[in-house]
């Protein structure tokens, strides 16, 4: 039946002078060849196609067919896949290009979720073809098809292990193998002529566009292995021949990294120049170059390691404010193999007045403290400690301060004040003396960190971190200066300190100690008011309260536990600030 409506159809469209088809022509024609495809006739289809008088019909109309052959090619079935490799094929080389790329591109975004990869891979080389097809007017067709392409090849998962991308379980390497044989008669179109004519300028910025969005996706989303452990690695490849086709077609790579640096500038084809080149793109572009070491023969040596550094700031940023690990992981490691390039003491301090310089220790903070997951973390101090040897002593002296004013969390504070102390130990040294960390400098530092941000109401424990560091402190700053020398200052300055730190953190711990040695007693005599029977039967489970907050529940063996050892932190403060007030008596003896 269907074949007889195609037959007919054909015969009566013969007739037809100056291809004035009509809607219903086009209907039958499409739903005829699409039955008699699909009921395995495609040997009669193929007969009607390639019929010389029915040349004119199949250029017009034959592009409907696209569809039903695709699902026959894409199902392998032997006895029509030759009679429909054949009809493609025909239909290529007769059809109007713009029409079949169309039809393609239609089959591309319509594949099911589970064929992607067979659709891409089975439409790349038609595709290509069509694309050759239109000559100089093929820019916009181009970037159309690039973009449907790399859209759906972005919703295949990436293989997260070696195994994976060895096996190619999701089909991810052959699609992006694939893309990089497609892509190459343009790109060698693109960089033939070293002066552009518009039409080239357009396929250059559509070749831009495609390099940024892959950098983008899948290439943001890879962790790609080291050469040592997998030697093949087609994603390796792929982003390699990327960094190339960008460098074909012109762009170069420091002008790339430092494109957040420089003015803007126009790029034909663009209404905004962040769509050129998203700055997601460029940031994987870092990364490929500092961390995987992409392409980095090409990238010049004339750059200092500073502006290297100052163009990756803002990378470094845009990784660590996301939360996903491999983003985290990539901001960490970019920001190390910046680090690592620059001389120790050298960063000056112009540079924190860069917005990128006090956003990514913020980021960094969060990354270390809200983290949940621990190599991140342990990362993340490594990589802050890194930074910290890289400033000189005044730029070292404005991040300290920063640091204590901005990262609300008493174990980086703690952290900080040690570092602090590291920088005095140095200072005091023959010939290291500096005017940062000792004398008028060093006491406006000093009050930031003996501070007590609520005085004598303070939660001690929750700001253990940083009372110990500032304890540990004081206390070197009085053995270390001697009085009659009082190189810091120290001296001059301990009598305010007293008031405004050490006696209200000695009121606090006073408080402390006796608030929780009054929930001690009430948690041991309410213990022993327990029934000894019910004991037996179900061990009793209450809560308590602690500086007006709410504990979780837990028994009475975990409170004293846990209060007993609130109260050895307080004799351990108690302690240190005890040998202090030994200290100061002593000095001030005649």
């Amino acid at each position: 039946m269907a074949l007889e409506q195609l037959s007919d159809i054909v015969q009566r469209c013969q007739a037809i002078q100056d291809d004035n088809y009509t809607t219903e022509d086009y209907s039958v024609f499409q739903i005829a060849g699409r039955t008699c495809i699909e009921d395995g006739e495609s040997a009669q289809v193929l007969s009607i196609v390639v019929d010389e008088e029915n040349k004119n019909i199949v250029r017009c109309m034959g592009w409907n067919l696209l569809g039903p052959l695709v699902q026959i090619l894409l199902k392998k079935e032997e006895n029509n896949l030759p009679h429909c490799l054949a009809i493609l094929t025909h239909l290529l080389e007769v059809c109007s290009p713009k029409e079949l790329l169309v039809g393609l591109l239609e089959q591309v975004e319509e594949a099911h979720p589970d064929s992607i990869a067979e659709t891409v891979i089975l439409l790349l080389q038609p595709l290509q073809k069509v694309l050759l097809r239109l000559g100089g007017r093929k820019a916009s067709s181009v970037g159309m098809a690039l973009s449907t392409l790399l859209g759906q090849v972005a919703r295949l998962p990436v293989p997260q292990t070696k195994e994976q991308e060895e096996d190619d379980v999701f089909n991810l390497c052959r699609c992006c193998s694939a893309l990089l044989v497609f892509v190459r008669p343009f790109v060698e179109e693109a960089k033939q002529s070293r002066t552009p004519t518009p039409k080239e300028d357009e396929l250059r910025t559509e070749l831009l566009k495609f390099c940024m969005k892959s950098l983008c996706e899948p290439l943001l989303e890879v962790q790609l292995k080291d050469p040592e452990t997998l030697a093949e690695s087609p994603l390796r490849n792929f982003a390699t021949e990327i960094l190339g086709i960008l460098s074909d077609i012109g762009e170069s790579l420091p002008d790339l990294l430092s494109h957040s640096l420089l003015r803007r500038r126009e790029v034909p084809g663009f209404l905004e120049e962040e769509v050129c080149y998203p700055k997601e793109s460029l940031a994987s572009l870092a990364y490929l170059l500092f961390v995987q070491h992409i392409a980095m023969d090409t990238f010049p040596t004339v750059f200092s390691s500073v502006f290297v550094l100052q163009c990756n700031m803002e990378y470094i940023n845009l990784f660590l404010s996301r939360t996903e690990e491999s983003r985290l992981q990539k901001g960490l490691d970019l920001y190390e193999k910046s680090l690592v390039r620059v001389e120790d003491n050298s960063l000056p301090v112009q540079l924190m007045e860069l917005k990128s310089f006090f956003s990514v220790p913020q980021n960094l903070v969060k990354v270390m403290t809200l983290c949940p997951i621990q190599h991140l973390r342990i990362k993340g101090l490594k990589v802050l400690q890194l930074s910290i040897d890289k400033f000189d002593t005044e730029a070292k002296y404005k991040f300290f301060q920063c640091m204590l004013k901005t990262s609300h969390h008493a174990g980086v504070e703690g952290y900080i004040i040690k570092n602090i102390k590291n920088q005095i130990d140095i200072a005091l040294k023959p010939d290291k003396g500096n005017e940062w960390f000792m004398g008028a400098h060093l006491f406006p530092l000093l009050r930031q960190v003996l501070c007590l941000p609520q005085g004598p109401e303070t939660d001690l424990l929750q700001n253990l971190d940083r009372v110990m560091e500032s304890l540990n402190l004081l206390r070197y700053l009085l053995i270390r200066d001697k009085a009659w020398r009082n190189q810091t200052g120290i001296w001059t300055e301990l009598y305010k300190i007293e008031d405004y730190y050490m006696k209200p953190l000695r009121m606090g711990l006073n408080m402390s100690k006796a608030h929780y040695e009054a929930e001690l007693q009430n948690t041991k005599d309410n213990s022993k008011k327990t029934n000894a029977k019910e004991s037996q039967i179900q061990e009793s489970v209450c809560s308590l309260t602690v500086g007006n907050e709410k504990m979780p529940n837990m028994t009475p063996e975990m409170q004293l536990q846990v209060l007993h050892s609130a109260l050895h932190t307080f004799d351990m403060m108690e302690s240190v600030l005890a040998r202090i007030e030994e200290i100061i008596e002593v000095k001030e003896k005649p």
